[in-house]
């Protein structure tokens, strides 16, 4: 898998918190996606991003956390769905792309697991980054485009 050092720009979003259990995240995308609608943010330039606050198959359902959103130019208005505004800061990261299913992101596992050990960098304070590249109905399993990015200390 290819790694590449990266800058990640300062972005700001509009998202929903997912609490609890993974296998509910469809119910906070669909409130997502019916915000999206209202508002008119369906152009590919609103890009979808899930920061992953924690491992969904190692923390229990009742304290798993991701935000799911997209990048904004303005700042949003309170609604009735839930979704705030937040923003990613500049960020250090390790970049790498996963092609397939979100449900079993090896991007991530090789990140941690493979390439830091061996990299000479530290992780940074901000969780894990998922780009979610191509989204929607058509999408198929094996053609979901990821790029995670694992943010690092500045050297």
């Amino acid at each position: 898998m290819d790694v590449e050092i990266v800058l990640f720009p300062m972005t700001h979003l509009a998202v929903i918190e997912h609490y609890g259990s993974p296998e509910l995240e469809h119910e906070s995308v669909n409130k997502l996606i019916k915000w999206r609608q209202e508002n008119q943010l369906l152009d590919n330039k609103y890009r979808n991003y899930g920061i992953h606050y924690t491992n969904p198959k190692t923390t229990p359902p009742k304290q798993h956390h991701v935000d799911l959103g997209i990048a904004i130019d303005e700042p949003i208005a309170n609604n009735i769905y839930g979704v705030i505004n937040k923003t990613i800061p500049q960020l250090r990261c390790a970049k790498a792309r996963d092609i397939g299913s979100r449900y079993h992101n090896q991007a991530i596992i090789y990140l941690l697991k493979q390439w830091l050990p061996h990299s000479g960098e530290k992780l940074g304070d901000f969780p894990p980054i998922f780009h979610y590249v191509n989204v929607g109905p058509t999408i198929k399993l094996e053609q979901m485009i990821t790029d995670v990015y694992l943010p690092l200390l500045d050297h």
